[in-house]
């Protein structure tokens, strides 16, 4: 068994126990860090299969800016004042394990049944090239330049637009 292979499955367990720790917490707090723990599992799969720069935004992105949002609104609400949902009504839980036995049965599909896409480069030097942030960076400002500086001007004004939006008054 290679290292990747290794650190493969040693990441794919991780994620999904740390996923199944998040689904089955009462607490939302703990929840919250379970999924912290999956996103920097999903890090290491991305490493595993040669995308750096995914990796790295998962971090970033993810596990540290979308995290800290959720924990804010988590400790914002107070979720320990809310009622059990779930006990008031019975046949939600019934069609929630029902869908989540439905998606268990597809991706088993997948995992036993897909064979690989003859499509796909088999070359590994071109595959680890093409997920390194140089690469990205090449294609983004080469061939993607025109629409990368519509989405910074867009992201202009809509912050303009919320800035005018939540002033009060204007003098």
């Amino acid at each position: 068994m290679t290292l990747e292979v290794f650190l493969f499955v040693i990441f794919s367990a991780v994620c999904l126990a740390s996923s199944l720790l998040m689904v089955t917490r009462r607490n939302p707090v703990m929840s919250a860090l379970f999924l912290v723990v999956n996103f920097a599992s999903l890090a290491g799969l991305y490493l595993t299969l040669n995308a750096q720069f995914i990796a790295v935004a998962q971090v970033i992105v993810y596990a540290g800016a979308i995290m800290v949002f959720f924990l804010f609104v988590i400790m914002l609400i107070h979720p320990e004042h809310e009622k059990r949902f779930l006990e008031y009504k019975p046949m939600l839980r019934i069609f929630a394990v029902v869908i989540a036995g439905l998606i268990f049965v597809q991706i088993a599909y997948i995992i036993f049944f897909s064979k690989p896409s003859e499509g796909v480069s088999r070359e590994l030097a071109q595959s680890i090239k093409a997920g390194t942030v140089e690469e990205i960076g090449r294609q983004l400002f080469v061939n993607y330049v025109l629409p990368f500086e519509a989405v910074g001007y867009l992201l202009l004004s809509a912050s303009i637009g919320a800035l005018v939006l939540a002033k009060k008054k204007f003098k």
